[in-house]
Formats: structure tokens, sequence, C-alpha cells
């Protein structure tokens, strides 16, 4: 398969996905999670019931969306230590990867965080993904920095770089500039370590 068919099929696939974590957000904003049905949502988002669960398991996790994937290449250079060689400056290129990938809308942004505060069990789901990709990159940190590298300093630059994506994200969301979000982020990024230094 050529490299844009794949990228097509890869557009498709982000596209559908996206649909569907819409809908489930719309969903749960107007009737709340137990309101609707997975039916419903596959009704609603215009995908059979089999597509629905082969992108998501549950009305939950339709809710939360997809991870956006980062290149396996781009891992690897991480992994490596690259491509700057300094830690922060490699994970903001990571960061810079994901944030690029798929610009969001304002209002799918805006409406997810609605959804996410209104129900507990939504903010605890959030909470779990944000943990599990916290402790995901601790240990791709630990791979590439070594024995001598504390697991919790790794857990800690983690979970400052996901408070980073949150703070950029709500600010995004609430500004009327055309500004793109890794933009938003950068800026962000330079006021923490202003404030570290």
């Amino acid at each position: 398969m050529t490299e844009s068919a794949m990228n097509l099929r890869e557009q498709k696939r982000w596209d559908t996905s996206r649909r569907i974590t819409q809908c489930a957000q719309r969903l749960t904003d107007q009737h709340g999670l137990d309101g609707f049905t997975m039916d419903d949502l596959a009704a609603s988002a215009g995908v059979s019931r089999r597509t629905l669960f082969n992108y998501f398991p549950s009305k939950t996790d339709a809710v939360l969306g997809e991870i956006p994937e980062i290149p396996e290449a781009a891992v690897e250079t991480f992994r490596a230590g690259g491509p700057h060689g300094s830690l922060v400056d490699d994970l903001t290129e990571l960061a810079h990867l994901v944030l690029s990938a798929k610009q969001p809308e304002r209002e799918s942004i805006e409406l997810g965080r609605r959804v996410l505060t209104r129900d507990p069990r939504m903010l605890a789901a959030a909470h779990q993904r944000f943990e599990l990709i916290s402790e995901e990159f601790a240990a791709l940190v630990l791979e590439r920095e070594g024995d001598g590298f504390e697991p919790f300093r790794a857990r800690l630059l983690l979970r400052l770089v996901l408070t980073l994506f949150d703070s950029a994200l709500e600010a995004f969301a609430q500004e009327d500039e055309s500004r793109a979000l890794v933009d938003v982020f950068d800026e962000h990024l330079g006021a923490a370590r202003a404030l570290f230094t």
C-alpha cells in the first residue's frame, strides 16, 4: 500500500473516530451518560454497531476519544536520546507531534470539558487515562535516561507536561485568536520554565 493510501486510510479512521466521540459527547451533554445506548450512539454517528465497537468498547471510551498516536520513529528517536539531546526539549517535540496531528475545534474542547466535569464517573475515567499515559511515558523516559534517573522524577515530569497540555487546551478553547494549539502549548511551556528559573 502506498504512503498516500495509508495516509488517506488513517485520515478516514481518525475522522470516523472524531465523529463518534463528538456524537458521544453531545449525547452525554444532552441526556447524561446513562441516557443513551450504544445503538443510539451508532445511529447518531452514522456507523454500524459493529464499527462502533471496533473503535470504542464502551460509552465512556467513546466520550473520552482516542489518544493520538505518536509515530514509532519519533518514539525510537526519543528513546535513543534525540532529537535534541535535552529531555525537556525532546518531550516537547513529542508533544508537538501530538498537538499538530489534528487541530481540535474550540467548540469540541469546550463540550468535552463540560461533559467531563458534570459526571464524576467521566472525571474519574479521565483521571485514570491521565495516570495511564503518565505511567507509559514515564517508563519511556526511564528507558532513555537509564538507572540513575529516579522513577518519581519521570512521573513528575510527565504529570507536569500533561498539566501543560490541559492548561493549553483550556486557553485555546477560550481565546478568539486563530493561533494553533501547539503555539498556545509553547507559550504555557515558556511561562512554566520562567517560573522555575
